[in-house]
């Protein structure tokens, strides 16, 4: 599976644990609500805050964010394909190369590759142990490559293409008669299929694998896969290539409504600072059918993540709390513990034994406030109760 689950950043934080001293907290209590003024938030920071900050030199990461609400996710292709493998930003040409033959480098350099997304699903779990889908598996892989302008893209689906083909002298070419300007490929008698389409600036990659090496069956996979891609395309306007730098780090202001430890330290990471389309929320599941749904039904705006967090913005105060009954029941590998009591709307949870520490925060903590949910996670009780409840206030001072 890609990036299924998070990359571990340490928490700088003083000590093994923060102490429960309190400060200063902005705001005016609403009635029904506690006086945030009263909690126990220690040194994060809860006042309303804004990220004025731009891309500049990290404007490939923040625009291939973006670039989440342009790739469709595979449960939108074919119901079949349930199972989520991930969605990841493609910010550089060595992670575009884990997704294209490594012989597509000086192609990707020579068109000045700019950035990229790619969403990835299949219709049943990689075997346990394995990172690949098993042989009886279908699995997809959409990745959405940016380059500067559409001539640069169109000679670059036909160099890739052609770069693909040389691999092995078993390749051969197929044609769609659906999408005939796209470039297909296959190997008789190996069940999988690679296509290039340039469409205006973009570049959709595809790679699809099937129980059978069927040359008609994989075809039709392949335009299954981009009448669904252009579909969500056509809905996503790119930024410019000369403005990507100016792209503020926050477009959304999720990111300055999430507990970090230092604001003044923030800067665009994939798994560390970044703001989303709500398709990203759904790549990242395991049930992609499950996770599709309650995106839909919570109408889910916007997504953003910090290292060891996440704010996300609902319909309204009901369904955020819909929403985080719903990431609470897919959690896996967690039980519940006490919440806060001075925290409203607080649940929070702890790794059992069958998680992996190696793979996930021991302790994490949601919370709702209005039509915001926020997560918090941390490697001790201590921490995560201050996380949540400096979580809360700092929601409650923004609006």
């Amino acid at each position: 599976m890609i990036d299924s689950t998070r990359i571990r950043v340490a928490l700088a934080l003083s000590g093994a644990l923060i102490a429960l001293t309190g400060c200063a907290v902005s705001g005016t209590p609403v009635a029904g609500e506690p006086d945030v003024r009263g909690l126990e938030t220690g040194t994060f920071a809860t006042d309303r805050h804004t990220y004025t900050d731009t891309a500049g030199n990290r404007g490939a990461l923040v625009e291939g964010a973006r670039m989440s609400a342009a790739v469709v996710p595979a449960v939108r292709i074919d119901p079949s394909l349930s199972h989520g493998r991930g969605g990841v930003v493609v910010p550089d040409i060595e992670r575009a190369l884990d997704f294209v033959a490594n012989v597509s480098k000086p192609v990707l350099e020579n068109r000045k590759f700019i950035t990229g997304y790619v969403a990835l699903g299949a219709d049943k779990a990689d075997p346990p142990g394995e990172t690949r889908p098993g042989p009886d598996t279908t699995a997809l892989t959409t990745a959405l490559f940016r380059f500067p302008t559409a001539s640069a893209a169109t000679l670059a689906a036909r160099e890739l293409e052609d770069v693909d083909l040389a691999v092995s002298p078993d390749n051969r070419k197929l044609t769609s008669t659906e999408y005939p300007e796209a470039y297909l490929h296959w190997r008789p008698g190996v069940p999988t299929i690679g296509a290039f389409l340039a469409h205006k600036e973009f570049v959709i990659s595809l790679f699809i694998q099937r129980p059978r090496a069927d040359a008609t069956d994989l075809t039709a996979w392949i335009d299954k896969n981009l009448a669904a891609e252009l579909a969500q395309l056509a809905k996503f306007t790119p930024t410019p290539a000369d403005k990507i730098a100016d792209l503020p780090v926050d477009p959304t202001g999720l990111l300055a409504r999430a507990v970090v430890e230092d604001r003044a330290d923030m800067r665009p990471g994939e798994y560390t600072f970044a703001s989303y389309a709500p398709e990203h929320l759904i790549n990242k599941a395991t049930n992609l059918t499950t996770r599709q749904n309650l995106v839909t039904t919570t109408g889910v705006e916007a997504h953003a993540v910090v290292d060891g967090g996440a704010v996300t913005r609902v319909r309204d105060q009901p369904a955020a709390r819909s929403l985080m009954q719903g990431l609470i029941d897919s959690a896996g590998h967690y039980d519940p513990i006490t919440a806060p009591t001075d925290v409203p709307t607080a649940t929070c949870l702890k790794l059992n034994d069958t998680g992996n520490k190696e793979d996930d925060y021991i302790y994490r903590c949601y919370v709702t406030y209005k039509r915001y949910l926020a997560m918090v996670s941390a490697d001790t009780e201590p921490e995560v109760r201050q996380k949540v409840t400096a979580q809360y206030a700092l929601l409650a001072n923004s609006l």
